[in-house]
């Protein structure tokens, strides 16, 4: 991949080496990391090169150089943290791509959607579906709204305007995906706000490594469970799922999901994993749980994707007592601190690491534990 912003734009941080460069520094890190836990080998699931974020960010940016017409642009953080002007990314999807300069046209061209606009939100599908948030620091009238669903139409998008305290959804506030795992199709509505996988072909992959990698029996107790990106496909490998999350919109999302793909054998329940393992050790009774008896389930599997913290001291003891952990990471580091603990119990049957963000030092970790004999 080529960027003419390559060096200067602060997003892109191992510009300097190629593709196969960046996935060999990624892997010999990790191996250096997890030395003192394992010596074996890590599957390594590639990126695209190049157009493969489905989710992006961008601060607007007005160059007042010429002040009777001050220009817009799209803006990123600099390396010396400053606002960078650019007019195009050559990570984000081929979708938002080429929607960018269209949509910046009509900003730029109307006063009414770029008076006080400061930055917009991309979400895209692989059905062609587009939601675009503009965020602004101003209140949105009827105005704006007439002007922004002419917009709307023209570039068969869908827009929402936010303020503080504002939020006007023009048509829908959710994008339809589909994802074509081991051959099978699941549906998913993707809300505005609520988190999704960046990168849907590495998200792809992320899911069938888990379902090829595992042994599948008995029950799944699933915690940081999301909208269901992870718990739906896996749902059909096991008798019955229970799974929890903290966020409101997440488990609205996780609960039409279902819906979409027919699935009637998972429990979603709204509490955080210490709330849950409270509720496991019958230290508080939870009136979230008056309808689900936690005795009834056999969990042979529990399932983490757990925040850059990792898990808490009372949820890592919790993970310990079953069978079979699998343990998708966003930060290595506190990946690191937790293996040493459950390696006490377990053994590591599986390691892998999931390339999201080509260019950047970030990467993803997938870990499957059987307990020891």
């Amino acid at each position: 991949m080529t960027c003419d912003y390559f060096g200067k734009c602060g997003s892109c941080t191992l510009y300097h080496m190629n593709y196969e460069e960046q996935l060999a520094y990624k892997l010999s890190r990790e191996k250096q990391r997890f030395q003192d836990i394992t010596t074996m080998d890590f599957e390594i699931i590639r990126s695209e090169e190049e157009h493969f974020r489905n989710r992006a960010e961008f601060r607007f940016w007005k160059n007042y150089d010429d002040e009777k017409n001050p220009t817009l642009s799209y803006g990123m953080t600099s390396f010396d943290k400053n606002i960078l002007e650019v007019d195009k990314c050559s990570i984000v999807s081929k979708q938002i791509d080429e929607l960018m300069p269209k949509l910046l046209d009509e900003i730029s061209q109307s006063e009414i959607l770029n008076y006080k606009i400061y930055s917009v939100e991309f979400l895209g599908s692989t059905t062609n579906d587009m939601l675009v948030t503009l965020i602004y620091h101003k209140k949105l009238d009827t105005t704006w709204e007439k002007v922004a669903k002419e917009v709307q139409e023209r570039l068969n998008i869908k827009i929402i305007g936010r303020s503080r305290k504002q939020k006007i959804v023009l048509k829908e506030d959710f994008i339809k995906e589909e994802l074509n795992i081991n051959d099978n199709v699941f549906k998913f509505h993707y809300k505005e706000g609520g988190f999704t996988q960046p990168n849907t072909k590495v998200n792809i992959k992320m899911i069938e490594w888990v379902l090829n990698n595992i042994e599948t029996k008995d029950d799944l107790c699933e915690l940081y469970c999301g909208g269901g990106n992870f718990t739906i496909p896996l749902s059909t490998k096991f008798n019955k799922v229970l799974a929890t999350e903290i966020s409101k919109t997440s488990i609205n999302s996780a609960l039409l999901n279902c819906e979409l793909n027919n699935i009637t054998n998972i429990d979603f329940i709204r509490m955080s994993a210490e709330e849950f393992v409270e509720a496991l050790n019958s230290v508080r009774e939870f009136r979230r749980l008056k309808d689900i008896n936690l005795s009834d389930y056999n969990f042979s599997t529990i399932f983490v994707d757990p925040p850059r913290s990792g898990l808490d001291d009372t949820t890592r003891e919790l993970v310990k007592n079953y069978e079979q952990i699998i343990y998708i990471s966003c930060n290595p580091e506190t990946l690191h601190r937790d293996l040493k603990e459950l390696i006490k119990s377990h053994q590591i049957l599986n390691f892998s690491l999931f390339d999201q963000f080509s260019y950047s030092g970030h990467i993803e970790t997938g870990v499957i534990l059987k307990k020891s004999c």
